[in-house]
């Protein structure tokens, strides 16, 4: 990259809720991009995960929304955003303003869901807008909200270097946060009296520095936080004090928690000695960290779990001070700047919502909104329904996919089918959900966007623009800005830019929040005079930032007073309640899913980065070693997955890490990227009553092999369009794609014919090497031009395949070895021949036989010195508990 050329931007990552800081250096006249932490952010003082590592990867143009289009046509934006706009107006003037929703993302940025939230709520005058964070976070919304009056997260980052002891309760956070995880393990290696305990089903790798690990049975939590609470009262480990001055409800919340270590240990399924070190170092330690996630609020019982953990920080006061409190770690890279300005649809906009009249007034003046919304709308699994059942006639999707993450996912395919407009809003041309859109609006990506985020510890980051927009890409606040013109509102939404919204939400966060009409969390009214410049270089800010605190406020609650009428937290009395939907004798397995270390969300970015995809290629299932011997199931094999909802097919890993009874099934892939990988389509569409999350952790299913006639695997240098076989996996490699293959019928011993097919042309024009054995049902062949590796193709009728890893890596040569070449149909490399193996160190792309190799010839005894030796494990930590079990 010539550096003459080169600018360093600085900006945010856009994958999880951590909110990195990103220092790129960019090449706007050839769109090169390199990228680093930002040292100076305090979310990461420099430190990137594998998936933001890989950032400058993910941003081709191929496959890119570049243009609008109107029932599969390119168009114009004028004839876009009428078409829009006259869709909505005639569903409204025909059926209300009940009969149209926006379904929007924590992918968006604050001014584009700010924008969303005043033309749905304010103008439409519906609350039908809600967004996916509903399916991470809304549980822990409605927990902060029933105990402290309002969705306030009392903690900071700071917090981690100063606890004694560390409570992760349904976090993976070693693969779904791992920035925020590697700063506890250094904080536990600086400190060795600092504990950590891990709460979660799984023996996941955040039990690598767990000095407790407590595999609790699905959905008990509530039940082990409850008996923690009698104990702290037997042991007399409350704080009778700040109980007294500082909440209420403590007498009935007690009294619904009378449960004793053993009572305890049985509804989980502990040992009950385990239970009572966890109780005992709770009692013990003052400065007490319980950070908990999905495995908590993805649950019909999710916001009483919230609540579970927040009443023992409240009984024991610790809670607003230094290296204490509950710290909900947050899913998305804006999932707090939605809830801040009302994007979910019980809410209205900072921090209002509905079950208060003076707030609905006090939006209501302040947009001059003579229409506003008074009552909430459909949340996202009920905007889903209400599609389907034809009350909803159009639908504006932003940012997301629900056809892949939403529950019952077969269901929102349906739905979307039969409505009569549906819009959605992408930076991806092909997505399962822009299947369905009948007009699909080109909107900018990240390193496009221009604007805010807020991330876990209520800390507001600049999203800054690296490139220029690609084709005829626009930011979502602008085209929302553009349909609500064309609707009529045209004065309420003047925006030319994005620092206009964001001083109009800055100023709403203020107004009449005062001792005179009720004070609120969200206040940053101290930013509401930003001129452009400023904000261009706002530096990253915790909220609130105000008069009284103008450089922000790292932590909440130190005085022990709330949002809540009486000023005084809430205790919450929990009754648990075991999950919606339990396992049967038809559907006898608990299935559990999850993100892994190198995907995100539903791959529309990260799957573009080739190096993220080579780690965990395949979906797959992980089943305890018991399952598998009693449903007839071999590792690396196929099996069928079956819920009362849909069915998928996955790879079988087996795994003592996981609990006997129970599968875990990761939620990334497509129907872009596989045949039968949606996880959706299994999940049951069962609700928290309070905060309408679905439970995702929870949903009875069966599974037994899947035994195709025939397995097998494709390297290409070019992208296929395959079809035909049951199952099918795409994973974009270094200068190859890889297909892995099955099915139940076959072309007997015509694969070359169907090879030929797939690749047209370009089987005509190598040279290829066949070997094929139709006896045993094998075929293997290699295709190349001027000794270039073009195709390797390999079919067995037993999975008698060979590894990839050497096959893979020959595409990156520019011409093969005659050794080389005649080696491809065996699929091993040459005698003498080095093979890196499956890839474990994602971020510099080890393998394991590489790592292997070097501790078995360099006598490595630790994942230090094999960092030193490899650089694995050295960027973002989280390969760190597969080379040490290599160690062993």
């Amino acid at each position: 990259m010539d550096a003459l050329a080169t600018e360093t931007i600085k900006t945010t990552c856009p994958y999880c809720g951590v909110g990195c800081g990103i220092e790129a250096q960019v090449n706007a006249q050839t769109r090169q991009v390199r990228i680093q932490g930002d040292p100076e952010h305090p979310a990461n003082f420099g430190r990137l995960c594998s998936k933001g590592s890989a950032l400058a990867d993910t941003l081709e143009l191929k496959d890119r929304l570049l243009q609008p289009r109107i029932q599969g046509r390119d168009s114009s934006w004028d004839e876009a955003l009428g078409f829009v706009a006259g869709g909505f107006l005639g569903m409204i003037a025909k059926y209300g303003p009940e009969s149209v929703a926006i379904y929007g993302s924590g992918q968006l940025l604050t001014e584009d869901y700010y924008v969303a939230n005043k033309l749905m709520k304010g103008f439409i005058g519906s609350a039908n807008i809600d967004t996916n964070s509903r399916l991470c976070m809304s549980s822990s919304v409605a927990g902060h909200k029933r105990a402290f009056g309002a969705d306030t997260v009392p903690g900071c980052y700071d917090d981690y270097e100063q606890a004694e002891l560390f409570v992760l309760v349904g976090s993976n956070a070693a693969w779904c946060h791992p920035v925020s995880f590697q700063r506890i393990r250094a904080a536990r290696e600086a400190n060795p009296a600092v504990k950590v305990v891990v709460i979660d089903p799984r023996r996941t790798a955040t039990c690598d520095i767990a000095d407790l690990h407590l595999p609790l049975a699905s959905g008990s939590d509530a039940l082990l936080f409850n008996g923690l609470l009698h104990y702290l009262h037997e042991q007399d480990a409350i704080s009778h004090r700040y109980i007294d001055a500082h909440t209420e409800g403590f007498a009935d919340t007690l009294r619904a928690a009378a449960a004793g270590i053993d009572q305890v240990a049985a509804g989980c399924r502990l040992d009950p000695d385990d239970v009572r070190r966890f109780y005992s170092w709770f009692a013990g330690h003052e400065k007490v960290m319980s950070l908990y996630s999905q495995g908590v609020n993805q649950s019909s019982s999710g916001t009483d779990k919230v609540n579970a953990i927040i009443n023992c920080h409240l009984a024991t006061g610790r809670i607003g001070r230094p290296g204490m409190g509950p710290f909900s770690l947050t899913g998305q890279p804006n999932a707090m700047g939605g809830r801040e300005v009302g994007g979910l649809s019980h809410q209205l906009a900072a921090h209002m919502d509905f079950s208060s009249a003076a707030d609905i007034e006090r939006v209501a003046r302040f947009w001059g909104s003579p229409n506003i919304a008074r009552k909430p709308g459909y949340s996202a699994v009920e905007l889903f329904d209400a599609i389907d059942e034809g009350k909803v006639k159009a639908v504006w999707i932003m940012a997301t996919n629900p056809v892949v993450s939403l529950p019952d996912a077969d269901k929102v395919k349906r739905a979307l089918q039969r409505c009569p407009l549906v819009v959605v809003s992408d930076c991806m041309a092909r997505t399962d959900t822009a299947a369905f859109a009948h007009v699909l609006l080109p909107a900018q990506g990240w390193s496009e966007k221009d604007g805010t985020v807020t991330n876990s510890e209520r800390r507001i980051s600049r999203q800054r623009a690296l490139l220029d927009p690609a084709g005829e890409a626009r930011p979502d606040w602008w085209i929302i800005t553009q349909v609500a013109r064309r609707m009529g509102f045209g004065q309420a939404f003047p925006y030319q830019s994005a620092v206009e919204i964001f001083r109009e939400h800055a100023a709403l966060s203020g107004y009449e929040n005062d001792c005179e009409h009720g004070r609120r969390d969200f206040d940053i009214s101290a930013l509401a005079g930003l001129k452009p410049a400023a904000y261009e270089q706002l530096r990253p800010i915790q909220w609130p930032v105000n008069q009284a605190h103008a450089q922000g406020r790292a932590r909440l609650f130190e005085d022990g007073r709330f949002f809540t009428d009486s000023g005084k937290a809430r205790f919450i009395a929990i009754a648990p309640r075991a999950p919606a939907n339990p396992p049967d004798q038809d559907y006898p397995l608990i299935l559990n899913t999850g993100r892994l270390r190198d995907q995100w969300h539903t791959m529309t970015r990260t799957a573009i980065a080739a190096r993220l995809n080579q780690h965990r290629p395949e979906p797959f299932v992980e089943v305890h070693p018991d399952d598998a011997r009693r449903y007839g199931l071999e590792n690396k094999s196929l099996a069928r997955l079956e819920s009362r909802w849909g069915a998928m097919i996955a790879r079988v890993q087996v795994s003592d890490g996981q609990q006997s009874g129970s599968v875990f099934v990761p939620m990334h892939w497509t129907g872009q990227y596989a045949s039968q990988g949606r996880m959706g389509v299994l999940i049951n569409p069962a609700l928290d009553p309070v905060s309408k999350q679905p439970e995702s952790k929870h949903t009875p299913v069966r599974i037994r092999a899947w035994q195709p006639r025939w397995q097998g695997f494709m390297l290409s240098r070019a992208e296929q369009a395959i079809d035909g076989p049951e199952y099918w996996v795409k994973i974009k490699g270094k200068q190859f794609y890889r297909y892995e293959l099955a099915g139940d019928t076959s072309p007997g011993e015509d694969w070359p014919a169907w090879l030929r097919q797939h690749l047209g042309d370009a089987g005509t024009a190598a040279k290829w090497q066949e070997f094929q054995d139709t006896g045993a049902g094998s075929y293997r062949m290699a295709q190349a031009v001027d000794n270039r590796l073009e195709t390797v193709f390999f079919v067995s009728t037993d999975n008698g395949l060979p590894e990839r890893s050497w096959l893979t890596g020959l595409f990156n040569k520019p011409q093969l070895a005659p050794e080389e070449i005649t080696a491809l149909l065996t699929g091993m490399p040459p005698l003498g021949t080095p093979d890196t193996g499956a890839v474990v160190c994602s971020c510099f792309n080890v393998g394991e036989k590489t790592l292997r190799a070097a501790i078995r010839e360099k006598g490595l005894k630790t994942h230090q010195e094999v960092g030193r030796c490899l650089k694995a494990g050295t960027n973002c930590g989280s390969c760190i508990p597969e080379i040490k079990a290599l160690l062993l």
